[in-house]
């Protein structure tokens, strides 16, 4: 047991600080490419991060046959993901995190509430949804879903960027003239691949510990492997705080909970035993909606933009974010099947 800890505390310390690398580099890739911080945090970010998901969703589907798992770990990983916003607004300052952030963000939370009511709905409707093969109808419409989120938020930066562009070029100094586009995106991408290898071995050392325990598939999936893929999420997003792109972070959290949705899309495909969602429990749904009102807290912090912070250095969307994230684990822990 001991052995499996100091393995999985040896995955996430080289996931730590990738991480700070991931964020420097795809800081340096976003000001030099002009695709924008928001973009990139949606994009490249979110799909590294969120990588680990996918690998340990079809090897749950395919090889351990475990679908409960492999939902369970998107759903809670979806929650984690916002929870991280709580932490980030700790360590941002004497202004709440949503204060001075984009209106972009509202665009990809909107979408994430749209996605992640899809795949609920599918759960709790099972069986009744209609199956192309064994690939349930709903995949191809999250898949269509995802694309038209991703083109919208480019478009959307593209124009606001082209409406105020002398005030761009005038506010914003280069930081990172000492390095090339091209080097960036060497050093991006060493990073990203160390941090999918030591991410994609985490799911496996959570399960191994989780086993121990006893818990049920659901909340195993949930809590154990759904906390241990979104260690990325945690370790960029904070990385990209420190290094002062706090927009890429929020926009890298929104972004890896759309690709999370995503991912479900792909594991109904390698899924070969009927729809994925129509295989898996109920508790699941819970989840989903409980991701859904965390996403509809950040659309109202967002519209409201409070200008102070309540008690610890938190405001009162991200106190509502740790509250919620303490009430899905005792709802699933009290919903759990064995």
């Amino acid at each position: 047991m001991l052995i499996i800890w100091g393995e999985f505390i040896l995955c996430s310390a080289v996931i730590v600080l990738c991480g700070y690398f991931l964020s420097l580099y795809g800081d340096m890739i976003a000001e030099k490419s002009g695709l924008g911080r928001a973009w990139i945090g949606l994009i490249l970010m979110a799909g590294v991060t969120s990588l680990p998901e996918l690998i340990s969703g079809i090897s749950a589907v395919t090889i351990a046959g475990v679908p409960d798992i492999a939902v369970g770990g998107i759903t809670g990983s979806c929650i984690f993901n916002l929870s991280i916003i709580a932490l980030m607004d700790f360590f941002h300052g004497r202004d709440p995190i949503f204060s001075r952030a984009a209106t972009v963000h509202m665009l990809s939370a909107g979408f994430g509430v749209l996605l992640i009511g899809i795949a609920s709905m599918a759960i709790i409707a099972g069986p009744a949804i209609p199956e192309i093969y064994h690939v349930g109808l709903y995949s191809p419409i999250i898949i269509f879903v995802y694309i038209m989120a991703i083109r919208s938020v480019y478009y959307y930066e593209k124009r606001m960027l082209a409406e105020h562009i002398t005030e761009v070029v005038n506010a914003v100094e280069p930081q990172y003239d000492h390095m090339s586009l091209g080097k960036a995106i060497l050093i991006y991408v060493i990073n990203a691949s160390i941090i999918v290898i030591a991410a994609t071995i985490l799911p496996f050392l959570g399960d191994k510990i989780a086993i121990e325990t006893g818990l049920g598939g659901s909340f195993v999936g949930t809590v154990f492997i759904g906390l241990t893929t979104s260690l990325p999420e945690l370790a960029v997003s904070m990385a990209a705080l420190k290094i002062g792109a706090a927009e890429m972070a929020i926009a890298n959290l929104f972004g890896s909970n759309l690709f999370n949705i995503a991912i479900i899309a792909v594991e109904d495909v390698f899924y070969t035993k009927g729809s994925l969602l129509g295989a898996v429990s109920s508790e699941h749904a819970v989840m989903g909606f409980i991701a859904i009102m965390m996403t509809g807290i950040a659309i109202v912090a967002l519209t409201y933009r409070s200008r102070k912070k309540l008690f610890l250095r938190l405001s009162w969307d991200a106190i509502a974010f740790v509250l919620a994230y303490i009430i899905s684990i005792i709802l699933l822990y009290n919903l759990r099947t064995p």
